[in-house]
Parts: C-alpha cells; structure tokens; sequence
C-alpha cells in the first residue's frame, strides 16, 4: 500500500508540475518573452515525458526524449547570460539535480560540470549583473548539495539493495535471485534424494492483439496474489519476464507438477476472463534430472513453455531432454479441455 501511495503521490505531483509549466509558458507567451516560454515549455516537456507522469514512458523512446528535452532546458538557460533577462539564470540552480535524475551518474557529472563552467564564465562576463558575486557562490553552493543529495541517495540505494527480494507490482521474488535460490534447492534435494520440479507460466499473448499493455499491467497484481495462494509455505515464485513467472516446487516430481500446473493454469484463466480478457494461459514443466543446475532447469522450462505456445497454447508441456535432442518433445501433455 505504502508503494502505491507513493506511485500515486509522484503521479499527481507531475501532472501539476506540468501544468505549471505550461502555464508559465503561455503566460510568458502573452507577455513578449518568447525566451522564457521556452524555457517553461522544456520543463513542461521533461515532466510529461517522464515515468512519473504515466508508466508507459519507462519505455523506449521515452527516456531519450526527456534527455533531449533537458539538454534543449540546459542550453536555453545558458543564452539567457546573453540575451537575458537575468531572472531566468536562476533556474540553473535545478540543473545538475536534474541531470542526476535523468541520466547516469558517471553522464550526470560530465554534463553538471559542462554546465557549471559554462555559468560560471557567463555569470563572470555579464558585467550588468550586479549580484554575479552572489550567484557564483550560491550556484556552487547549490552544486554542493545536490551531489551531496545524489551521495545518499546512491548509498541509501546500496544499502537496501540487498531487502529488495519482491517485484514492486506483483509481490514474486525478484529475478536477481533465483539462479541462486534454484541452486540451493537442488543441492538440498540432492543432498536428500527428493524430487524437485519448475513450472514455467506464460501468458498467451501471441493469440491475440487487441489487449492493451495497459490492460495487460493492471492484471498482474492479480495474478501474483493468485500465485501466492496457490503455492505452499516453502514453495517461491519469480517473476522472470514482464508475462512470465518461474515456480520452484521441492519435493514434487514432475507427474505431481504436472497436476499442479494444470490447477494454477485453469485458475488463471478464469481470473483472466473474469476480468474481460481474451488472453490464455500455457505452462512448462522441467523436472530435475542428474547433471542439471539452476540454469539448465530453467532452460529446460522455458523450452517446454515455448514448445506448449508453439503447439497454440493454452496448454501444459512437460520438458523432455531426450526428445529435444530429437526435435521433439516427448513426455506428457495436457491442452485446455
């Protein structure tokens, strides 16, 4: 909820940060500043194309036209040492903060440095600035404590790395950790001569595209509650791909997985239809075998899911090394009755 919250705080807080933009652009429009509308509207530009403002712009070209439109700010507040008035170069105060916002750190430094030399010969050469004194230090005083905000951000981040184990929109175990967590379950199973299967879940969106990426999203939440209630206290599920989630069953050979994934499949067609969407459910199923590892398995899942979408979906496939090796895919098979 606390996540949300924040998402819907952030979203709210763009969208008026882009109508003040604007706002400041037509109204210095109206008033012969041509330059200063500019300026706003480069603002204006930077907000709407952010994630912020709406979740689609995290996509590509997204990113690169928010950089543009704060490369096209930096510059316009440059030339106003130049063409004035000096009002505005006090927005140059936002820049490196922004820079570090949008762009790498290692890019961000480059481009607050190139812009900070740059003011500062312009503040020093505009001899009809009576304050250019004041506003170096202030300016360097800014540049201060935006790096030293930058410092605990980056800090905070690598210290709470290590807590982050969920994906934010469907509460499944990050993918970062399940080559590791998939290693630990084999060697124990091994260790202990138990069964040990992975169930691959893709949605079928090849069948059709008349669902939006929108639509798509809102039902992931979902979907990761309905995981969760489906799995036991020691089984862990991850999310792998932005449609396809990875469940690690110990314990459970591939017959038994092979009920279970047909049980979590018809659920999750139903939850999708119950929500007014023509989208199917396929499932892939690897058992452990003598030799695997964590990456062999999940080969070996995404194989037999790739097999079930290319049989036309909707459909249960278990993984078959011996059949592969054959161009085929042996073992059992369940299509949606």
């Amino acid at each position: 909820m606390a996540q949300t919250a924040d998402k819907f705080l952030l979203t709210r807080l763009s969208r008026a940060g882009f109508v003040a933009f604007l706002a400041i652009a037509l109204l210095s429009a109206l008033l012969g500043q041509p330059l200063m509308a500019a300026i706003a509207a480069a603002g204006a530009g930077i907000v709407i194309s952010g994630r912020t403002f709406h979740p689609a712009r995290a996509k590509r070209p997204w990113p690169l036209i928010q950089r543009l439109f704060f490369l096209v700010l930096a510059l316009l507040l440059l030339s106003g040492f130049v063409v004035g008035p000096w009002a505005m170069t006090h927005w140059l105060y936002a820049v490196p903060l922004v820079a570090f916002a949008l762009f790498p750190p290692a890019t961000a430094m480059i481009l607050a440095l190139a812009v900070t030399i740059l003011a500062m010969a312009g503040v020093w050469w505009a001899t009809g600035l009576p304050d250019r004194h004041q506003m170096i230090s202030a300016f360097l005083l800014t540049l201060l404590l935006s790096g030293l905000l930058v410092f605990l951000r980056e800090y905070k981040s690598r210290q709470l790395a290590p807590l982050r184990r969920t994906d934010e929109l469907t509460q499944a175990a990050s993918r970062e950790y399940l080559s590791a967590d998939l290693h630990k379950e084999i060697q124990r199973s091994e260790r202990e001569g138990t069964d040990m299967s992975v169930i691959m879940i893709g949605l079928d969106t090849h069948l059709t595209d008349k669902e939006r990426d929108e639509d798509i999203r809102s039902i992931l939440p979902r979907i990761g509650r309905y995981l969760h209630s489906q799995l036991r206290d020691f089984d862990t599920y991850y999310r792998v791909a932005d449609l396809q989630f990875l469940v690690i069953l110990p314990g459970i050979g591939t017959n038994n997985a092979l009920d279970r994934a047909e049980t979590i499949r018809a659920g999750l067609q139903t939850l999708l239809e119950s929500h007014g969407m023509r989208l199917t459910v396929s499932t892939g199923i690897a058992g452990l075998n003598i030799g695997d590892d964590a990456d062999s398995m999940q080969q070996s899942a995404a194989h037999a899911l790739r097999r079930a979408q290319q049989q036309g979906g909707n459909r249960t496939q278990v993984y078959s090394a011996w059949s592969q090796q054959n161009h085929g895919m042996a073992g059992q098979e369940r299509p949606a009755s």
